[in-house]
């Protein structure tokens, strides 16, 4: 079986398991590189209004986001494909009933949106990956919409998790509806701890140390190739999470990088360490690389790993498996002890030039309210029940909606260990966290990620990799509105 590398500690847009895919090396940064220029040259009528502010919160002029909505609506990357999402969807068109309702449900890809926006022909709204919407916000390709939630009488910080808003927030002013917040927890597979003579109490990512010793003992190996992995961090797709918890940041408040300081040179240190103590990094890479994961010899099932790093949408995939495996869910921890939900996810946000923002936003709004995900926790209760399946929940981007889709259709599965697991990740979200939002965010990211392969691979020294990932992540800065 061949498999491309997937991010375990990525949450999943439809709270399901999806095929894994590719990660996109091209950044958003430099594939927009230009693209207000090549819009405006080739549409003199996307050119920025002078008198139309950067920010603060007030949408494209004219703008009356309170209105009835009406017309047609075009959205771009949003699926329906499960329960879920196609309840939110249904719901959502139900209140605008006097909507044309258009959705192009393939994922938001940069190279399409460019073209699009260079010829002034874009949706009314987008559906990406939070990580870019600061990026797409700084080139001036979506609009703020204080005034949207205002007009919806929504307060985004009360009823979605604040790092979710802060995500998407650029120069002040809220540019994105938060979508999703599925935690990274670990994932513990008790037969394999307790063959190795360790217990619950053992895990505990809050100590380092301890950690490389509980992956040096479980690991096993064939030679100096893995065939059990006692810990796998996801490494490199989980390198800023860690950096986060161990103390550290990837960039700053106000989106500027801050790759290479020494909280952040000390956790890729560990890292190594952690890699080498388990064969290395290119014989886990393709160990990880050749694993089941979503099928019948998962990792849990073959037990083929101790601990493992994972969101929350994995336990919705192992639920299929739950009489061929032994797990408990263990937070994640900083280095005071204090256990952590920290996750990336999604957002809608309205392009600029737009033809039908206040529909857009009033569509956005609903798709993400209380209600709608109500409706997609009946959805998914009934799916569960028909199936015979295990209810692992729904995790919203709302704290609001996350409670009310618990209490009225998430109860006792009917097993012990996978009630422990659920509650495990319920129950972290009250410290949420997330890495924020940047200009260059997926700039960050891909250099961090490059100084981490670097790193495991032997070819460059921690600090190195670091301050040569940071040279690169700030020059991207400095040509950005938010660093110039």
């Amino acid at each position: 079986m061949t498999n491309t590398p997937i991010n375990r500690a990525t949450p999943s847009p439809t709270a399901v398991a999806r095929p894994r895919r590719t990660r996109r090396r091209t950044t958003l940064a430099a594939s927009l590189l230009g693209i207000s220029l090549l819009a405006t040259a080739c549409n003199p009528a996307a050119q920025p209004d002078p008198g139309t502010p950067g920010g603060g919160g007030g949408g494209e002029q004219g703008v009356d986001f309170a209105a009835a909505p009406t017309g047609a609506l075009a959205i771009s990357g949003y699926n329906p494909s499960d329960e879920v999402a196609e309840a939110r969807s249904d719901h959502a068109e139900a209140q605008l009933a006097d909507v044309d309702i258009t959705l192009d449900t393939t994922s938001f890809d940069t190279q399409k949106f460019a073209a699009q926006a260079a010829a002034g022909d874009v949706p009314d709204l987008i559906r990406a990956d939070r990580n870019l919407v600061a990026t797409l916000a700084d080139q001036e390709l979506v609009q703020p919409i204080d005034e949207c939630f205002a007009a919806h009488q929504v307060a985004p910080r009360e009823y979605f998790y604040a790092p979710t808003v802060d995500d998407v927030t650029y120069d002040g002013a809220v540019y994105g509806v938060p979508e999703f917040f599925q935690p990274a927890a670990l994932l513990v597979n008790t037969r394999v701890l307790e063959e190795a003579g360790l217990t619950l109490e053992d895990v505990d990512s809050s100590d380092p140390q301890a950690m490389v010793e509980l992956g040096e003992q479980i690991t096993e190996l064939d030679g100096d190739n893995p065939t059990r992995l006692g810990f796998d961090a996801d490494i490199p797709g989980s390198a800023a999470n860690w950096m986060v918890l161990r103390g550290g940041k990837v960039q700053e408040a106000d989106g500027r990088p801050a790759l290479d300081s020494p909280e952040n040179v000390e956790t890729l240190t560990w890292m190594k360490e952690l890699m080498d103590a388990q064969g290395g990094y290119p014989a886990i890479k393709s160990f990880k690389d050749s694993q089941d994961v979503f099928g019948n010899e998962n990792p849990y099932s073959a037990d083929e790993i101790g601990v493992g790093t994972w969101a929350q949408w994995y336990v919705n995939v192992l639920s299929d498996y739950e009489d061929d495996i032994e797990i408990a869910a263990v937070p994640l921890s900083d280095a005071s002890g204090q256990p952590v939900a920290i996750a990336g996810g999604s957002a809608f946000a309205i392009p600029s030039g737009a033809e039908n923002p206040a529909a857009a936003c009033a569509w956005a709004v609903e798709v993400t309210s209380q209600e709608a995900w109500m409706a997609a926790g009946e959805a998914r209760a009934a799916a569960v029940e028909e199936e015979g399946a295990i209810n692992t929940g729904l995790f919203t981007g709302s704290p609001v909606a996350d409670q009310a889709v618990r209490e009225a259709f998430v109860g006792d599965s009917g097993s012990e260990q996978f009630d422990q697991v659920i509650d495990t990740y319920y129950e972290i979200l009250s410290n949420p966290r997330t890495r924020g939002g940047s200009a260059v965010g997926e700039q960050i990211g891909n250099d961090l990620e490059n100084a981490v392969i670097v790193t495991l691979s032997d070819e460059s020294t921690p600090q190195e990799a670091l301050a040569e990932a940071q040279a690169s992540s700030m020059r991207a800065w400095e040509q950005s509105r938010a660093g110039s």
